[in-house]
């Protein structure tokens, strides 16, 4: 990951987004506290889908602890598939 001060990315906003289409760049303040994150709209997708598959897995798992078995049709029904 790429890190820039936050006055270079205030001086260079087209580049630091340019280089986040790559790589995420992190924006760091007086020398190293991380302020942000810029990363690519894709990186960003996969991200939230990777997170809502992982809240899905853990609904299911949830629920098989709560009655010892779930229908498929249960389970689909409560992901909204």
């Amino acid at each position: 990951m790429n890190s820039v001060s936050l006055s270079t990315f205030r001086a260079n906003q087209s580049a630091v987004i340019d280089a986040a289409q790559n790589q995420p760049v992190e924006i760091l303040s007086r020398g190293s506290r991380r302020r942000a994150v810029v990363v690519s709209p894709d990186f960003f997708d996969r991200a939230v889908a990777a997170l809502e598959n992982q809240a899905d897995v853990e609904a299911a798992a949830q629920a098989r602890r709560e009655s010892g078995r779930v229908s498929h049709e249960d389970l689909m029904a409560e992901l909204g598939l």
